[in-house]
């Protein structure tokens, strides 16, 4: 598993806003950067720091994935048809981690990748320990039933603090997910504003 360097809220701090809306991000308290320096305020960002930022915050986002990740997944965004940023967003949207979280089998994108990587999730049946495994339209991702009782899954399920979005579909246990189709941006239900046509023009530089 990709050793996390980052803390997991330093990005809602650097930012100035709760990165996945989550009740316990310190910046609810303390919304200035981290540092001796952080409280004296952000200076403007040029437009190389726009790009930057948008950068990290969806890189971020998805569990602080890694730059060589990121940038794979970037140029495959490039080679397929259509709009790269909405190719961009639509591909970390498939990601094996990401449906499990959307599908709320756990209560973090922090915990799915953990929940993937330990064999708790089966794609199409079979059991798939890679959290950046693609899912494709039309697989079915589920819990193993050996896993369906633990505490943190069952909480998970239950939760009412975020809806599954329309493109995965739950079954009526809750623990079989279908990944229906992939994403618009605007379908995303991001807590803040992502700006994947900034992260575009960072890497086309």
């Amino acid at each position: 598993m990709t050793k996390r360097h980052n803390r997991k809220y330093g990005l809602s701090r650097r930012i100035g806003q709760s990165v996945w809306g989550d009740a316990k991000d310190p910046v609810h308290n303390k919304a200035y950067p981290a540092g001796q320096h952080g409280i004296t305020g952000r200076k403007k960002l040029t437009g190389y720091g726009e790009q930057l930022i948008a950068k990290q915050l969806l890189r971020g986002y998805y569990g602080n994935i890694t730059e060589r990740q990121f940038r794979k997944i970037y140029k495959e965004a490039v080679r397929r048809k259509g709009d790269t940023g909405q190719n961009l967003v639509g591909l970390l949207e498939s990601r094996l981690d990401a449906v499990v979280y959307r599908a709320k089998f756990v209560p973090s994108v922090f915990a799915a990748r953990q929940f993937v990587s330990h064999k708790h999730v089966t794609v199409n049946g079979r059991m798939v320990n890679i959290p950046s495994y693609l899912v494709k339209p039309g697989d079915v991702v589920a819990v193993r039933d050996k896993s369906r009782e633990m505490v943190v899954v069952i909480e998970a399920t239950k939760s009412g603090a975020r809806s599954v979005p329309e493109y995965v579909q739950l079954d009526d246990s809750g623990f079989v997910a279908n990944y229906v189709r992939m994403p618009e941006l605007g379908e995303i239900p991001y807590a803040v504003e992502m700006k994947p046509n900034l992260v575009v023009e960072f890497y086309s530089r």
